[in-house]
């Protein structure tokens, strides 16, 4: 028994040890998303809720506002009239409104037609969603630039709340949608 224990805890001490000397990349989710801007947006491949194929390569050269979401996270149904509201304000200045869900085809679209969601609506799994590594969260608002650079991205929580430290991040985040549009004008 003795034997055992010894083992054990050389082996939590081994894993202490490990945990020490590795490096923390993220330590918030502001360093998370400092990290992505400026990075290529990943590839993905999802089904639009009409069941179509849909790939991140039908985004390039395109002003691109990317919202993760799902059906039960009460913050990201929230948001959802401010969103609309940008897509009113700013869909016809060529950008794209790009709804990523991990909900089912057929559940997102009963969805977005009982809600009147305006985003355009792309599936795909919980797995293909973490391995795109851009979401930190529900729910997450990604802005990617026409080059097909992350400019702007932020999470879990709802644009649409009053906090002045949200309100403030809301606000930047439409200040660099707004910057995008300038540049991509020129």
């Amino acid at each position: 028994m003795r034997k055992y224990l010894f083992a054990f805890a050389l082996f939590i001490y081994a894993l202490s040890l490990k945990a020490q000397t590795a490096p923390v990349k993220w330590a918030t989710q502001e360093t998370f998303f400092e990290d992505l801007t400026g990075k290529k947006l990943p590839d993905f491949k999802g089904k639009t809720i009409k069941a179509l194929p849909f790939t991140s390569k039908s985004l390039k050269d395109q002003i691109v506002l990317i919202n993760f979401w799902f059906e039960k996270c009460p913050p990201c149904i929230k948001e959802m009239p401010i969103l609309n509201q940008l897509v009113s304000k700013y869909g016809g200045k060529g950008i794209r409104f790009i709804a990523i869900t991990n909900d089912p085809v057929l559940n997102a679209r009963k969805f977005q037609q009982k809600a009147g969601y305006q985003y355009e609506v792309v599936c795909l799994t919980q797995a293909e969603i973490s391995n795109l590594n851009i979401n930190h969260g529900f729910p997450t608002n990604v802005l990617v630039g026409q080059d097909g650079k992350i400019i702007y991205a932020t999470a879990n929580f709802s644009l649409s709340d009053e906090l002045p430290e949200v309100k403030a991040k809301t606000i930047l985040f439409e200040e660099k949608l707004k910057a995008e549009i300038t540049k991509a004008k020129k």
